[in-house]
């Protein structure tokens, strides 16, 4: 057999291998539209069934709203403002009080869990204690916080920490306890201390971990800031919350829970483009 007629299946293998990979790619992009599509189409007729049982007073009105009332509400803020200044004043400060919760709490969490991942002396002793305070449903605790530092941001602040941190605790915990012991045996042949053996082989191998509760822990962070604010506060969203409750304000509760989910969602979005970034060397679970 000649070697033209040997190369011949090589080649065409090669030539196909862009073929299939273009496909892939095609259908991917393809299926990326019909599922966003699906999703707003979805939304739409969840809004209109809503609206027209409303209208038809099928459902009353009174205690459900409706999705025309609601953007009614939310345009209103827009343009003219809240009873307590302005929308975006609002908004600002809610994600303030979550965003400096949400750091500390991350950072309380890492560092801890890589902690007594690490040193099981350490995980003996206080694991018992980390346990109880688990239990402990955090949202009560915002009551006490409000008593403890008063209506201003702290409490806020504070209740955000305690939401935030166990998911991180735990996430960074297993993280460290999971790495492989193979690369922790290498580092140590090589001369590494246990301070460069963590630094440099078991914060590494444990981010993933941590990066998987950043995406629910800041959602928590949002939750204590709203509950704290609903408790007690001078501004922010969970206030509004409180006040259009307290005037029988439907719509004014639904638009606030909608501009908290566009809040959350934008924060997911930023969460999910710094984690592909940082995690480019990882396979990607699709084409694209």
């Amino acid at each position: 057999m000649s070697p033209e007629v040997l190369a011949t299946p090589v080649v065409d293998t090669v030539k196909a291998a862009p073929g299939r990979a273009h496909s892939r790619a095609r259908a991917a992009r393809k299926r990326k539209i019909v599922v966003t599509a699906s999703r707003v189409l979805l939304l739409i007729a969840f809004l209109g069934v809503w609206e027209a049982l409303s209208r038809a007073k099928v459902i009353d009105p009174f205690n459900f709203s409706m999705p025309s009332k609601i953007w009614d509400q939310i345009h209103t803020w827009l343009t003219h403002g809240t009873a307590l200044g302005s929308l975006g004043e609002q908004i600002w400060f809610t994600l303030h009080e979550a965003l400096l919760g949400w750091v500390i709490g991350v950072v309380a969490g890492v560092v801890f869990g890589i902690a007594l991942g690490r040193i099981a002396f350490l995980a003996d002793i206080l694991g018992p204690y980390i346990k109880v305070l688990n239990s402990i449903p955090r949202i009560v605790l915002a009551p006490i916080f409000v008593i403890w530092f008063g209506l201003g941001p702290a409490s806020k602040v504070a209740s955000a920490v305690v939401l935030v941190f166990f998911p991180v605790f735990f996430n960074a915990f297993q993280g460290a306890r999971e790495v492989d012991r193979n690369l922790v045996a290498n580092a140590r042949i090589l001369g590494a201390s246990d301070r460069r053996v963590t630094l440099q082989v078991v914060i590494p191998s444990a981010t993933s971990w941590i990066f998987t509760s950043l995406h629910v822990s800041f959602g928590f962070a949002l939750i204590g800031a709203i509950v704290g604010e609903y408790i007690g506060a001078t501004k922010g969203i969970g206030l509004l919350v409180a006040q259009s409750q307290g005037t029988f304000n439907a719509a004014g509760v639904y638009a606030a829970m909608v501009i908290l989910a566009v809040v959350a969602l934008l924060a997911e979005g930023l969460l999910t483009f710094a984690e592909r970034r940082i995690f480019r060397w990882k396979p990607s679970g699709s084409d694209s």
